[in-house]
């Protein structure tokens, strides 16, 4: 346990910890006073598993906090012979679970290693930061003792065109700090012959806590679960959120193991959860997804506002345009992927016409498979993409009075800084509906080469995410839904109602049936082996590793 502040509260949770028999090892803060550090000894005095380690000043951002975790995990392993697992946690960490649970969960899983461990070059999360650059530039001082330095010092490297190289035999990865491994694996990264060398390369690294254990477990591990078993929820700008008292029940639903971080003052959440309980003991696996959506929804209302609502910072632009598109058509992002036959399906039900991917690489995919479509069209791709905005305004004009519907997704042509896709979300004729995440079944169902698949995933993850980004900005008139792969399959038949009422709105029909879902089994196990390739998939949303099949009773209305 690391402890900075708050040390009251870090004194409960350790006899939390304590009562439950597993050992204990705590690293204080060399900046906190002698007499507040006194205080937490003689707190925990009485309980003979729990010792301290030797103390270092610890600043954000720096090397100084690996150094306390490995001085406190020596100690650790070399005082508790028995320990098969270590668990690291902050003083601002709150048990959810109790530690009997944990301890269960453990030994179900004995050869795994609990640590978020994510390859830098696939996947870009940082926010407000560096990603590639903290592992080639050097950052002598901490981001927080002297920003004004320290911006400088990057500005100096890059213009003088600095970079450092990487060790050989690692590969970057970051993630949480906050991780459970194996005494074997852990015991390999302290022990590592090469151990001086990669710490002289990771002092000099912004950040080093996200990053050394996540990168050494990679040579170590016999079995990584890319995940961390503590809960801990990030802004959009990176800065960790705060957990109060009114979030005791979102803390219960998400059955994690810890939390982090909790506020001291939260007096409610540290009575509930570390009163001793009498109910049996659950078997329950983590699911911190189970809030992501609380979470998000928040994070959006945070950076779009309030419609009507205007603050000093955000004015957005008119659109003095008088149109830009002759008629209403309709764009659909990841439903081919998830239905079979999509495309004669809706053309059926809502007499419209209905093309494939129009923006392929290949070629244009008109309905039918055209080679020429009304207006002398040409299927030619070079000559669409010689202006794609012309070529999507001619094709709504040449068919005016028939609805027009069309797929467009990550793997298509997106145009030079997505402008096709900006124009299209700042059309009010415009309706788009997006299935996140969905361009992963095709290549579940591939049968590729994994790590080719992985690397294609990772692409097509940064270009959905960038995609997602231009359908959320201030200046989008086009009508827009979004849902995540796993939200959407929980009820499929409500959105495509949805979604057939606005393309027909005048149709005497209903919507008697909804198209095939293709097969999905196992796809939840090829998501969790993308993260544990080192990969993370984040626009699927909470989807289980065995989903559910709908209930058949949504699919006549």
């Amino acid at each position: 346990m690391l402890v900075h502040t708050a040390l009251d509260r870090a004194a409960q949770v350790a006899r939390f910890v304590a009562a439950s028999g597993n050992p204990l090892v705590i690293h204080v803060d060399a900046c906190v006073g002698a007499d507040q550090h006194g205080k937490l000894v003689q707190a925990v005095a009485d309980l003979p598993n729990v010792r301290f380690s030797r103390r270092r000043h610890c600043e954000w951002g720096t090397w100084s906090l690996v150094g306390a975790l490995q001085t406190a995990a020596e100690q650790l392993l070399n005082a508790f012979p028995d320990v098969q697992h270590v668990y690291a946690m902050s003083g601002a960490c709150l048990p959810l679970r109790p530690i009997a649970e944990l301890e269960a969960w453990l030994k179900r899983h004995p050869d795994a290693d609990f640590i978020e461990s994510v390859n830098v070059g696939d996947v870009n999360w940082t926010k407000g930061g560096l990603s590639e650059e903290r592992f080639t530039l050097y950052f002598p001082i901490g981001f927080k003792r002297n920003k004004w330095v320290f911006d400088r010092l990057v500005d100096a490297q890059r213009l003088l065109r600095i970079k450092r190289e990487i060790p050989d035999g690692l590969t970057p990865h970051i993630g949480s700090q906050w991780w459970c491994l194996t005494r074997e694996t852990l015991s390999g990264i302290l022990r590592d012959p090469m151990r001086a060398h990669y710490e002289g390369y990771f002092k000099r690294v912004w950040i080093p806590d996200e990053s050394y254990f996540q990168t050494l477990v990679r040579l170590h591990a016999r079995k990584i679960e890319s995940r961390s078993p503590t809960l801990g929820k990030f802004d959009h700008q990176g800065r960790p959120h705060v957990f109060y008292d009114d979030h005791l029940q979102l803390l219960r639903r998400s059955d994690c193991f810890m939390a982090r971080k909790v506020w001291p003052g939260a007096d409610r959440l540290y009575t509930h959860f570390l009163t001793p309980r009498d109910a049996p003991q659950s078997n329950a696996e983590p699911q911190p997804s189970r809030i992501d959506r609380h979470f998000a929804r928040a994070t959006l209302q945070r950076i779009r506002g309030r419609a009507g609502l205007y603050m000093a910072s955000r004015f957005p632009g008119k659109n003095r345009e008088n149109g830009k598109t002759a008629e209403p058509y309709s764009v659909f992002q990841g439903f081919t992927e998830v239905f079979q036959d999509f495309e004669g399906w809706l053309s059926t039900v809502a007499h419209c016409r209905v093309h494939g991917h129009l923006f392929a690489p290949g070629k244009a995919e008109f309905a039918g498979r055209e080679k020429i479509f009304t207006g002398g069209l040409s299927d030619s791709a070079s000559l669409r993409d010689y202006n794609p905005r012309a070529f999507l305004t001619n094709l709504l004009w040449s068919t005016r009075g028939e609805r027009q519907c069309f797929q467009f997704g990550p793997a298509d042509t997106q145009g030079w800084n997505f402008d096709l896709l900006t124009f299209m979300a700042s059309d009010s004729n415009a309706q788009i509906s997006v299935i996140s995440g969905a361009w992963a079944v095709p290549l579940f169902r591939s049968g590729g080469d994994f790590a080719q698949l992985r690397r294609e995933a990772a692409r097509l993850q940064r270009i959905e995410t960038q995609m997602l980004d231009r359908l959320q900005t201030p200046e989008v008139r086009a009508r827009i839904r979004i849902w995540t792969m796993a939200e959407f399959l929980e009820n499929p038949a409500e959105p495509l109602h949805t979604l057939f009422d606005e393309i027909a709105p005048h149709s005497q029909a209903r919507l008697m049936r909804i198209p095939d879902l293709v097969d999905l089994s196992g796809f939840g196990t090829f998501l969790q082996e993308l993260r544990n390739q080192g990969m993370q998939p984040l626009l699927m949303g909470d989807f289980p590793l065995n989903p559910i099949s709908p209930d058949p009773s949504h699919r006549m209305k």
